[in-house]
């Protein structure tokens, strides 16, 4: 199974890297269509000058060629070659400059002089070029030629949007953005690793929640999402998680959300905790990040986390051109999908449970859940090579004592002493035999 998905991802990125993307434009909705032959994106639209809360959708940006050239006519920079070479959002421009004219619109990186900087202006008017340092302190005074062929235009700004059933009304949103141009980590691992979770989730035989996966240009289109399904979020929404960044040979991180206490920053916390996987909790803040920024806006305050893994800002490349497919790795993003499907899928099973004989212990050995013999308890009564048969009849026991309508299953691997991975194929077991029902995602009360 990961072998083929290792091979698809290597071809969806393929697809997707070479595009010039920005928040809106052709870049943005041939990114749009091919995702949607990886799963059955909903593509809408948000038209130039509409209200989005605060916000107003910007024209589109369509860019058709840029270059500079010196006064031989030799190109030194080819957006052809890079579409980091311009900054997102030029106007037009076709001039002369001296070279001392032309450098103050010119952006390198020094620290890193072989790289071209991702710079962008959205929603202020201006032009410039982005190239290596090391180019640009080897080019000669004299006369150079600045070219950018583009256009605003009025137009509309996409997203996309797809959604799996579950047993109920309950959602888990999914989220990620598409909207820069060539990068690798910082733009292509959230989307690749959204839509082959999708895939992922769809294959589960069951689905306590329903799923939502969305997918848009960064901010505003997360802005212009809410102001259209933010009160059915409110309404619907269980817990939440953004994803981005998530190649880099590093730990899973995850920055909780605004409330500190959704389902997903339990759940996490746990299962860091004990290593199932391994990986570090970041606190919330506004000041950097994705788009739980907007979905965690104080208005909104959806439970509403983020995965990551090689961080924005904490590498040296990122926002750079250095940001490619050997940075990111993309068995680091397989790794990312395991690790971030086995947290949904313990999600799934956080919920509170109802011991349906709740007045004194059941007798167990009539549901083939006790020994027959008073002894040392052989691990044949366990389905879990990893918990001997005492430690699993000491699971039945906790579990059935605190499934009480008050105690969630992380609440009584806690108790436990244990991952809440460990209780799963119990509780699958006790719901077997009849005397277990759940989850829950509310608290219950006992059957009388």
């Amino acid at each position: 199974m990961e072998k083929q998905e290792l091979i698809e991802m290597e071809r969806l990125f393929d697809k997707l890297y070479p595009i010039c993307r920005s928040i809106t434009g052709d870049g943005l909705r041939n990114s749009l269509n091919i995702l949607s032959t990886y799963m059955p994106l909903e593509i809408l639209s948000f038209k130039t000058g509409e209200k989005v809360l605060n916000w107003e959708i910007p024209q589109e940006w369509l860019i058709r060629d840029a270059w500079i050239k010196d006064e031989y006519g030799k190109k030194i920079l080819d957006f052809k070659e890079s579409s980091l070479h311009v900054i997102n959002y030029s106007e037009p421009i076709n001039k002369e400059f001296t070279l001392e004219e032309l450098a103050s619109y010119i952006h390198t990186k020094p620290n890193l002089p072989n790289a071209i900087p991702y710079v962008t202006s959205y929603y202020k008017k201006r032009w410039g070029f982005c190239m290596e340092h090391s180019k640009l302190t080897e080019l000669k005074p004299g006369k150079y030629y600045a070219f950018i062929n583009s256009e605003f235009r009025d137009g509309e700004l996409n997203l996309g949007h797809a959604f799996i059933d579950g047993n109920s009304s309950k959602e888990i949103l999914i989220s990620s953005y598409i909207c820069h141009p060539s990068m690798a980590n910082n733009e292509l691992s959230g989307p690749m690793v959204l839509a082959f979770l999708y895939n992922r989730i769809l294959k589960w035989e069951k689905r306590n929640f329903k799923y939502r996966f969305v997918i848009n240009p960064e901010t505003i289109g997360s802005i212009a999402y809410l102001s259209r399904y933010g009160s059915d979020l409110m309404q619907n929404m269980y817990s939440g998680i953004v994803l981005t960044c998530l190649g880099g040979d590093v730990c899973l991180n995850y920055k909780e959300s605004r409330r500190g206490d959704s389902p997903i920053d339990k759940i996490t916390n746990h299962l860091f905790n004990h290593d199932t996987p391994k990986g570090f909790i970041r606190e919330f803040t506004p000041v950097h990040g994705s788009d739980e920024r907007q979905y965690c806006s104080p208005g909104f305050n959806l439970p509403v986390g983020q995965f990551a893994r090689l961080v924005y800002g904490s590498y040296k490349e990122y926002h750079t051109s250095l940001d490619n497919k050997e940075l990111m790795g993309i068995e680091n993003l397989i790794k990312s999908l395991d690790e971030i499907e086995l947290i949904l899928k313990a999600n799934e099973y956080n919920g509170y449970y109802i011991n349906l004989y709740p007045y004194g212990e059941i007798k167990l050995d009539q549901y083939g859940l006790y020994p027959d013999m008073n002894g040392p308890l052989a691990s044949k009564y366990s389905n879990n090579v990893n918990i001997s048969g005492r430690q699993e009849l000491n699971y039945i026991l906790m579990i059935l004592n605190y499934s009480d309508g008050e105690h969630t299953l992380l609440d009584i691997a806690d108790k436990c002493k244990c991952c809440i991975l460990d209780l799963i194929d119990i509780v699958d077991k006790l719901k077997r035999k009849g005397v277990l029902e759940g989850p829950y995602f509310e608290k219950r009360s006992l059957k009388i």
